[in-house]
This record gives structure tokens, sequence and C-alpha cells, in this order.
């Protein structure tokens, strides 16, 4: 075996893992907020057809966005918290 050459260890292994995990986890933010928002808007569009206002559907984007916004606080600090 050549001396630039060394074997793959198990905190090598672990080490990518971990950085692929924590990759997934900060690139599904990129989803959630505009996920929610969208969810939020289309509920209250609905609400609006149903009850023949023209309103609800700000409600809906707000508690969307709200929604999209609690997701991400939980997302950084549970990430944050674990070591």
């Amino acid at each position: 075996m050549a001396n630039d050459q060394r074997p793959t260890t198990n905190d090598d292994r672990a080490g990518k893992r971990s950085f692929f995990v924590a990759v997934a986890r900060y690139s599904q933010l990129a989803f959630v907020l505009p996920a929610c928002t969208v969810v939020g808007w289309l509920i209250g569009v609905a609400l609006d057809r149903w009850l023949h206002t023209d309103w609800i559907y700000l409600v809906g984007l707000i508690v969307g966005i709200a929604a999209g916004f609690v997701e991400l606080v939980r997302t950084v600090t549970s990430s944050e918290s674990k070591p």
C-alpha cells in the first residue's frame, strides 16, 4: 500500500454521512417555506369560493407564511442543539 493511500475508516464514513444529512436537512428549508405559503393560499382561495368572499385568501396566505417560518425555526434550532 502506498503512503498516500490510507484505508477508509468508520469515522470517515460517519463524517461523510453526517455532512449529507446536514445538507439534506438544510436543503429542505428551500422547499418548506414556499410550500407552506402556497398551501395556505390555496386553502384560502378554496374557502373564498365556497363562502363567496374575496378576502380569506389573504388570511390563508398569512397563516401559510407563519407556518413556514415556524417550521424553519424548528428545523434550525433542532439541528443546532444536536452535536
